[in-house]
């Protein structure tokens, strides 16, 4: 049986125009627990591995808290469930927080993230469909997970399955031409079961996206393409369930969600950090960051 883990009566009858319970305080509490287990999640994989890319994770911690405890109807239990939502991450090198939530969310042991990048485990730097559980798609050259994600939307459509297909792409990302030919795909075909996602955190590897390639403004270009286009701060829950929200209300064309976001979100000397691309905290940087987020857990439960 496919569910958000926010609504278990859901039996996997929500429709484009029909959405689960709307969010309320106390779910908004376990979502930013969620969200801060990722984080350390992120933090704890990557200081394991010596490698991988905790900013550009740690931007888009809390739309994975989201997406995989209220957003999606998907069952740990049955990860290859023909009639589930899909995933694809295209950035796929933030794997890091897609594994800490796949984790959270009980597709495979938590324990398991410590083994992030090392010879042998099913957990390598960019996901893998064939070895990891809850990945529907493997990604990491840049710009091929929303065409796969778009295809898989068309898939859909001429199966005449309700299912909604969410894409992730980061801002460095856009600049790759592959990115607008599958945008095109999707409004062509008016698949109002496609959602991409863009963590506009402004930067990437080289340095802030608006030196390396100015995609901006990214809104109006989205909207000249055809797509539902909606901002929003990628931190608040609030915003997130309004855009998913109007997404679901959406007929006749995709959706692109622009999500305004801090590099390395979290950690404090790891936010607006480029450096923190693609770098692992080594042990003293682990202690801290480690330190911080369980501060920020110790007052969430404290929390009413």
């Amino acid at each position: 049986m496919r569910v958000c883990a926010a609504c278990p009566e859901d039996n996997g009858k929500r429709t484009k125009k029909g959405r689960c319970v709307s969010l309320t305080e106390e779910m908004k509490l376990a979502l930013k627990k969620k969200a801060c287990r990722v984080r350390m999640g992120i933090i704890a994989s990557t200081h394991a591995a010596k490698a991988g890319h905790p900013g550009g994770s740690l931007s888009a911690a809390d739309l994975f808290a989201y997406l995989y405890n209220k957003e999606l109807r998907i069952d740990p239990k049955d990860p290859k469930d023909p009639k589930r939502d899909r995933f694809v991450l295209s950035k796929g090198h933030t794997a890091p927080g897609l594994y800490a939530a796949l984790a959270e969310r009980g597709f495979f042991p938590v324990e398991d993230l410590l083994t992030l990048r090392h010879i042998d485990s099913y957990l390598q730097g960019h996901p893998n469909m064939n070895t990891v559980p809850g990945v529907d798609m493997s990604t990491g050259s840049l710009g091929q997970g929303i065409s796969a994600a778009a295809g898989m939307a068309k898939g859909a459509k001429f199966l005449h399955e309700d299912v909604n297909v969410y894409t992730l792409l980061g801002d460095g990302e856009i600049a790759e031409g592959e990115v607008w030919e599958a945008m095109l795909f999707a409004a062509h075909y008016k698949l109002d079961n496609f959602c991409m996602i863009v963590d506009l955190n402004g930067l990437q590897i080289d340095g802030r996206t608006c030196d390396v390639m100015n995609t901006a403004p990214v809104d109006e270009k989205a909207k000249a393409f055809g797509f539902q286009t909606i901002s929003i701060d990628g931190h608040d829950f609030d915003q997130m369930e309004q855009a998913f929200a109007a997404f679901h209300a959406c007929t006749g064309k995709p959706t692109c969600i622009l999500m305004h976001t801090v590099k390395g979100k979290g950690v404090s000397f790891m936010e607006n950090q480029v450096g923190w691309h693609g770098k692992a905290p080594n042990d003293e940087e682990y202690k801290l960051a480690m330190e911080e987020l369980n501060a920020a857990m110790a007052e969430l439960e404290a929390a009413k």
